[in-house]
């Protein structure tokens, strides 16, 4: 039996792809009182960091750093809806991750009770070049409004559509500290979230209500010296890195990861690195090789009188869920990155207390 179009039996698939709203204005978040969050703004271009940086890294980093994992928009409205119109580049597709994770913009509002998911701007399934979609609100009080970015996906141009008789103002900030800054593999790029507020680092700054960049690059994460010592000069409250999947042997790993470790250290004396091994729950030799090389650098600098350097082994990120993390024994699904929120999370608040 064909099924059809899921939409024509059930109304709350039906995917809004244009809005016909009267009295709606749209606004471009590059203006004010947007505040853009997670991006490095690159000749007008959202981008994660310079692209003459990305193409001294590898092909693979120049291409994904302008995917917009981590990125978000933020203000404060009292609108009874929000709308958002995305002109977009490349659109990341994939069988193992939701198009709401990889091509998708979801929304969270705090009225002052704290910051909750409010709806997803789901994305059409035959996207190509962007799309526009609608949310609406049970009433019209002041809220702040957080919009992340997808997680695999170039986004050219975002515009904002409220009430036009709304308030439109800053949002309240984040607390006043540096960026945590994540660097690794395509599970620190967000793969396969069900959508990108669903990233563990997502989870972590709606905890603290802190900022952070995302640095994660899929399967071209080798810690290559261009790399590290573009993030060393990086303001950052807290380094987190994880590139043990992207490393094609454990050669390469044992020969690049305690040195990119030193490269960070030499230029950030204090800083807290939080240093972990792949997210894995069941380690065949290999695996436990690799983690062993990566333990091996926090128990060096430990052993140098470092006293601001701190590791999770795979085993440590995926306690809460065990073996039932993943989509295909690698990227964690939802509930494998709420275990890794929960384990970084934890350190997080150890460093900051």
């Amino acid at each position: 039996m064909d099924m059809g179009n899921i939409a024509d039996i059930d109304k709350n698939f039906k995917v809004q792809a244009k809005i016909e709203q009267q009295g709606i204005r749209f606004f471009d978040v590059l203006s004010k009182p947007f505040e853009i969050y997670g991006i490095y703004m690159d000749d007008g271009k959202f981008r994660r960091m310079p692209e003459n940086v990305a193409e001294n890294v590898n092909n693979g980093v120049l291409r994904l750093h302008a995917n917009c994992a981590g990125g978000r928009v933020r203000f404060r409205t009292n609108s009874p809806y929000v709308a958002i119109s995305a002109k977009m580049g490349s659109i990341g597709k994939m069988a193992h991750f939701p198009l709401t994770g990889s091509a998708g913009f979801d929304m969270y509002i705090n009225d002052g009770n704290g910051e909750t998911y409010e709806r997803t701007f789901v994305p059409p399934f035959d996207i190509e070049t962007g799309y526009e979609s609608l949310v609406n609100f049970d009433n019209a009080v002041l809220r702040d409004i957080t919009i992340n970015f997808p997680l695999y996906s170039e986004v050219k141009e975002l515009y904002v559509g409220i009430d036009q008789n709304a308030a439109l103002e800053e949002p309240t900030p984040y607390i006043d500290k540096k960026p945590i800054v994540y660097y690794g593999s395509s599970i620190t790029q967000g793969g396969c979230a069900s959508r990108p507020g669903n990233c563990y680092q997502a989870y972590i700054s709606r905890r603290f209500n802190c900022d952070y960049i995302n640095l994660g690059f899929s399967g071209n994460a080798r810690a290559e010296d261009t790399i590290a010592q573009y993030i060393k000069k990086l303001d950052m409250s807290v380094f987190v890195y994880d590139y043990d999947h992207n490393a094609p042997t454990i050669e390469h790993l044992e020969k690049t990861h305690e040195k990119m470790f030193e490269t960070i250290r030499r230029e950030n004396a204090d800083l807290p690195v939080i240093i972990m091994s792949a997210p894995k729950w069941t380690l065949n030799d290999e695996w436990k090789k690799r983690r062993d090389i990566v333990e091996a650098t926090y128990k060096n600098a430990l052993a140098a009188g470092d006293k601001n350097v701190y590791f999770l082994s795979g085993t440590d990120l995926m306690r809460l869920c065990e073996n039932n993390g993943t989509v295909d024994n690698c990227h964690p699904n939802d509930l494998g990155f709420v275990s890794m929120a929960k384990a970084v999370g934890d350190v997080i608040e150890k460093i900051w207390k």
